[in-house]
């Protein structure tokens, strides 16, 4: 068991989506995450851009790990969005980002944030796997993937 093996479920995985900016994505799993965590989706895009707006959450290499602590969530929550084309996310290497990792924490899950943040971070470096989501066209095999990571 790993720190996403909770975080991740099969109808939080998006492929193909059809965002063509920060906006239209930040938009579109507001809308998905307000289903799931019982909070309205304009708030949790304000989370969101709250962050984003400290610097990009872009790590380079086509992914980025948008994240914020959400008050009144109960429970860490993530999405895994693949998008049909990628999008400009003021990443450090400057190329376009394709896999985003939406990841919201309880407000005051400080250390919680970090030690889950540390293993997506980890997960997204992993060149292999970077590449194995980027190519896998089974919402079910992602999953899959993001949960195992790591574990023996």
């Amino acid at each position: 068991m790993n720190a996403l093996t909770d975080l991740f479920a099969l109808d939080r995985i998006a492929l193909n989506n059809l965002s063509k900016n920060r906006a239209e994505a930040f938009a579109a799993v507001g809308q998905l995450f307000a289903k799931q965590a019982d909070l309205e989706a304009e708030a949790i895009v304000g989370f969101l851009n709250a962050r984003e707006d400290l610097g990009s959450t872009a790590l380079g290499a086509g992914v980025a790990i948008p994240h914020g602590r959400v008050k009144g969530l109960k429970q860490p929550i993530a999405a895994f969005v693949k998008l049909q084309e990628p999008i400009d996310f003021s990443a450090p290497d400057g190329e376009a980002v394709s896999i985003l990792i939406f990841l919201l924490v309880p407000e005051k899950a400080t250390q919680q944030h970090l030690e889950i943040l540390s293993s997506i971070a980890q997960l997204l470096s992993d060149q292999d796997t970077r590449k194995l989501l980027a190519s896998e066209g089974s919402p079910e095999k992602v999953c899959e993937i993001l949960q195992t990571w790591g574990s023996a």
